[in-house]
This record gives C-alpha cells, sequence and structure tokens, in this order.
C-alpha cells in the first residue's frame, strides 16, 4: 500500500487553494463541503466559483499567497494552470509544516486526493496512487451506480441509535451481530421503502430481544419487484439491492438470464412463466406461493417483467399477501410502454401529435377481449397495447369497422429493450400483414397515433432499416 488511507477532520481549519479553473473549483467546493475554512488565491475565478464565493467560510485574495498565509494552515492545494506559482506554493507549505497537494505533480503532493462517492455520513474513497486516476473515477462511476443516496440516510439513521445499542449490548461481537441482523433485515428494509417510524420500532424491538438474549425472530417479507422492459441497464437500485437480499426468486418467461445473472446466486428460483394458452402456473396458484414461501421465514423476490403495477398483476399478488398478514413492498420498475417506445425512437406524447397516451391490454382476466373501442378514437391520443401481438389482426380489424383511419399510423415493437428488439411500422390496415411476414415471437409491443411517424426522425443514432421493416439495435451500446 502505497499511502495510508485516512479521513481528515477539518472542520474550522484552514485550507489553502490555488487556481482558477476546474481542478481549483472541485477542490474549494469538496474543502467547504467538510466544514473548513477555505483560502482561495486566484485573480480572476472562472465561472464554476460564482456558487462559492459568497460562501461564508471562503476568503478571495486577488494574489499569490505567501508565507503568513500558511500559519495556522492543515492543507494546500496548488492546482493553477501557473506550474510556477503551484510550485511556489509547494514550497512555502513543506517551509511550514503543512501538507500540500499540487494537481497531477507526484513529486509534489503529500497525499493523493481520491475520487469519492458522497453518501454522507457514507463517504467510499478511491485511490490509485497517481498511477491512474482515470481508472479511480471509472470505478468511482460504477460503485455509485450501486449505492442509492437512501444509504447515507440508513448511515444516519443507525447513527441515531448507536449509543443506545451500546448501552444494552456490552459485547462488540453482539453489537456486530445486532447491526448486521438490522441494517441487512427488516428493519432496514422497513426505511429504503420510506418507513422510518417502523424502522425505529422494529429496531428497539430487536434490540430488547437481543439485550435479554433472545433470538431475532426472522420474518418472511415478499418484495414485489419490476425487473423493467428486459434491458438490465434499466433496473433500478432498489431492485438490485433487493435481487441481493432474497432467499427465493419468483420470475416469469420476461426475465432474461441477464438480469437474473444479479440475483444472489445461492438463492432458490422458482419459474412462473406464462405465455398465452401455455400457463406454468396459475395466477391464483402463484399468488399462493407467495405466501407460503414467506410462512417459512423466507425471503421472497416475485421478479416482474415491466411495472408490477401496469398489467403486471401485482395488485392481486397484494392482495393475498394483505390478507395474510404478510410483510411486503412494491417496487416500480420502468413499464414496457416506456421503455420500448423510448428506445424505438417513438415518444408516447408530443405536443403536435398527441397530447394523453391511453395503455391497455388486449387480455381480459378471462383471456376475453375486453375494450373500449370509442376511447380509441381520439385523434390527438396514442395507444398503446400490451400482450396484443396473437390479436393484433383482430385489433387492427375491429378499429377498422369501428371508424378509425385506416391510414393511421400503428408500430409493433418486438422484444423492446433488448438487443434482438425489432420494429415493424405501418398503418392500421396494413400492420397484421407486415408483422406476420416479419415473424415477430414476443413480447411485443403495440403503439396506434400519429406519434409513430417521428421514428425516422428520431430513432437511435446508427440503426437501420431492412427489407422487412423491421429495426435492429446491435448498434445501440456502441453510442
Amino acid at each position: 500500500m502505497d499511502h495510508l488511507p485516512v479521513f481528515l477532520d477539518v472542520k474550522g481549519r484552514n485550507i489553502l487553494v490555488c487556481g482558477e479553473e476546474t481542478i481549483a473549483a472541485r477542490r474549494v467546493e469538496a474543502s467547504l463541503r467538510a466544514g473548513a475554512k477555505v483560502h482561495l488565491f486566484a485573480d480572476n475565478p472562472g465561472d464554476e466559483f460564482h456558487k462559492h464565493l459568497e460562501h461564508p467560510n471562503l476568503t478571495h485574495h486577488k494574489r499569490r499567497a505567501t508565507a503568513t498565509d500558511m500559519e495556522g494552515a492543515l492543507i494546500a492545494y496548488g492546482a493553477s494552470e501557473n506550474q510556477d506559482e503551484n510550485e511556489q506554493l509547494y514550497h512555502l507549505a513543506k517551509a511550514n509544516g503543512v501538507l500540500a497537494n499540487v494537481a497531477d505533480v507526484t513529486e509534489y503532493c503529500d497525499f493523493i486526493t481520491p475520487s469519492v462517492i458522497d453518501r454522507s455520513p457514507l463517504v467510499v474513497a478511491i485511490s490509485s496512487s497517481g498511477n491512474a486516476p482515470i481508472l479511480a473515477r471509472i470505478l468511482r462511476a460504477r460503485i455509485e451506480s450501486m449505492l442509492p443516496a437512501t444509504y447515507g440516510r440508513l448511515a444516519k439513521f443507525a447513527g441515531g441509535f448507536r449509543d443506545t445499542v451500546m448501552k444494552h449490548l456490552k459485547k462488540p461481537e453482539s453489537r456486530r451481530n445486532f447491526w448486521e441482523q438490522v441494517i441487512d433485515g427488516s428493519v432496514g428494509d422497513l426505511f429504503m421503502s420510506g418507513d422510518e417510524d417502523r424502522a425505529a420500532e422494529k429496531l428497539l424491538s430487536e434490540l430488547d430481544d437481543a439485550a435479554n438474549d433472545k433470538e431475532i425472530a426472522k420474518n418472511g417479507a415478499v418484495f414485489l419487484v419490476g425487473a423493467g422492459p428486459g434491458d438490465p441497464d434499466l433496473l433500478t437500485f432498489r431492485a438490485l439491492r433487493l435481487m441481493q437480499r432474497a432467499d427465493v426468486v419468483v420470475y416469469d418467461r420476461l426475465i432474461g438470464d441477464d438480469i437474473m445473472s444479479f440475483v444472489r446466486r445461492d438463492a432458490e428460483r422458482i419459474y412462473v412463466g406464462k405465455m398465452p394458452n401455455q400457463h406454468t402456473m396459475l395466477q391464483e396458484d402463484i399468488s399462493q406461493l407467495l405466501v407460503d414461501l414467506a410462512k417459512q421465514g423466507k425471503n421472497v423476490l416475485r421478479l416482474k417483467g415491466g411495472d408490477p403495477f401496469i398489467f403486471g398483476r401485482g395488485g392481486e399478488e397484494m392482495d393475498l399477501l394483505a390478507e395474510n398478514n404478510i410483510p411486503f413492498q412494491v417496487v416500480p420498475g420502468i413499464t414496457a410502454a416506456s421503455g420500448c417506445s423510448t428506445y424505438s425512437g417513438i415518444p408516447l406524447t408530443h405536443r403536435d401529435h398527441a397530447q394523453s397516451c391511453v395503455f391497455v391490454t388486449a387480455h381480459g382476466k378471462n383471456g376475453v377481449l375486453e375494450l373500449d373501442w370509442e376511447c380509441f378514437m381520439k385523434p390527438t391520443q396514442t395507444v398503446v397495447v400490451y400482450m396484443g401481438l396473437s390479436s393484433l389482426g383482430m385489433l387492427m380489424e375491429q378499429l377498422a369497422k369501428r371508424g378509425a383511419d385506416p391510414e393511421t399510423p400503428a408500430a409493433v415493437i418486438d422484444k423492446g429493450t433488448r438487443p434482438d428488439q425489432r420494429i415493424v411500422c405501418g398503418t392500421i390496415s396494413d400492420l397484421a400483414k407486415k408483422v406476420q411476414e416479419a415473424k415477430f415471437e414476443g413480447p411485443s409491443m403495440i403503439i396506434i397515433g400519429s406519434v409513430v411517424t417521428l421514428r425516422e426522425k428520431l430513432r437511435w443514432f446508427g440503426a437501420t432499416d431492412d427489407q422487412d421493416h423491421s429495426f435492429s439495435l446491435t448498434a445501440r451500446d456502441n453510442l
């Protein structure tokens, strides 16, 4: 290890910053956020400094730093475009026992400024010891995507009970075990779902059990999680967190292997996929399965494509869970209508085309197509049909019979947001034939309305049409 990792308490301490550009602005910003008294030495600070210049803890000097300025200082940052000025600052700092750091000049650095993920009071710092700062920034970006902002609030929440826990649990091992079960258990789940009051009550109850040598009960719970339309990059932070917490995963056919790869590896997996007229398990049985698993004390992840509350039957499963007093939470996902339309370059609303959007499903409770056809006749509206591939011909025929303009633009998006996504565009009169020729397999999304005409203008850069009017997203990852 080339450097000793430390977190300095700089509250009320003097920090000197020399420079007028971006790096200096970042040093000023970080120091002010940490509570330091900052002295900026710069003739003409750039625009990035404007929000800091009025800060009560910042003093702006339109000159170079002197030996007098070093008295009582803790750190001196050299971030000037003028390297002579940086060297002067460094030598003044060394002569006065002040820690110095000159940007991008290793020999003039007493310490390394790491890339930081700030979820205060939770802070993660990454350093390559000056060898590859760009790599450190890339790693920071990746870790940023795995740490929701809620973790910072969770750390503050836990900190508020720290003294109480130390008072009741004298042994360090007991405290460690308690905090592991609290943060990675039902208390953490309650807090992360936004119920801080119940989380506090649960924490104190479990602390009382732990203090009296009672085993903390492991209550089963169910997480109804929307996995989005297919692209794993569209998973939410909360979905990813719960995918690592599950003891058992109940998932459907819309969940691909790339999404399942994020699930905890030792979790039990139960497939309950359904296709038209080919049900692996009836919905009533799936709902009961969730109840049974939770009663066994397991954390159950019910992983659904799209969003659980938009034709995902999450409400039906939630009803039975509530009837059986099973704790649950629902995590929204990007619904297929939004994901598929976005990845195909078809906006669902547009001031010149559609001022409203209607989501409908082609499958009723008993598999019967029961649609409010009059609702579809509005000219300034987009209609999005879920699960309509098998009944596309009848759907288009009924629209035409009931007065819809046969030349109304329409599109079908097959395997939306996935690498093998394809799109067929046409009109109410010819769409079914084109889709039949394209041999779409589903899952598919149907979009009806003039917004479909915008696809040629707004589709992803680099994508091309082929002879059967389908559209490939193979170039998407090259953007």
